[in-house]
C-alpha cells in the first residue's frame, strides 16, 4: 500500500538511484511488514536549484546537493520503534550501498487509513468491513 516519492538530482548517477529505490523497498517489506512485490515509487529528478533546504543545516545536520528527499504514503499503525528501525534501515542501506551520506537521506511519513487507497479498476481494495 506504500506510495514512495523519491526525489534527487539530475546528477544522480542511474545505479545510485536503483539503490535507493531498492533500499526503501527492502525496508518496506522487511521492517515495516509491506507486502512483497507492493513496490509503487515515483522518481523524479531536479536541477540544483529545485532541491532546496537549509544551507545552514536544520537540528544540527548539514544537507549536500546530493540530498535525497524520500516521502512515503502508507496506512497508519506502524509503532514509534518500528518507525525508527525504519528511518535507520533506510539511512544506513542507502549510505552502505551508494556512498551518500546520512546526514543527506531526508525521509517523510505520511499515514492515511486503509480505505484511501485504489489499486485499479476505480474500486476500494481495502474497504472497511460492513
Amino acid at each position: 500500500m506504500p506510495l514512495v516519492r523519491i526525489d534527487l538530482s539530475k546528477a544522480t548517477p542511474p545505479a545510485v538511484v536503483q539503490a535507493v529505490s531498492d533500499t526503501v523497498y527492502e525496508a518496506m517489506t522487511s521492517i515495516a511488514n509491506v507486502p512483497v512485490n507492493d513496490k509503487f515509487q515515483i522518481v523524479t529528478r531536479h536541477d540544483t536549484d529545485e532541491l532546496v533546504y537549509p544551507a545552514d543545516g536544520y537540528l544540527g545536520i548539514s544537507y549536500s546537493a546530493s540530498i535525497v528527499f524520500i516521502q512515503i504514503t502508507w496506512n497508519t499503525g506502524r509503532s514509534i520503534d518500528v518507525k525508527k528501525a525504519f528511518y535507520a534501515a533506510v539511512a544506513n542501506g542507502i549510505s552502505s550501498k551508494t556512498g551518500l551520506r546520512k546526514e543527506d537521506i531526508w525521509i517523510s511519513l505520511v499515514e492515511v487509513a486503509r480505505e484511501n487507497w485504489s489499486f485499479g479498476n476505480g474500486e476500494m481494495q481495502y474497504a472497511p468491513a460492513d
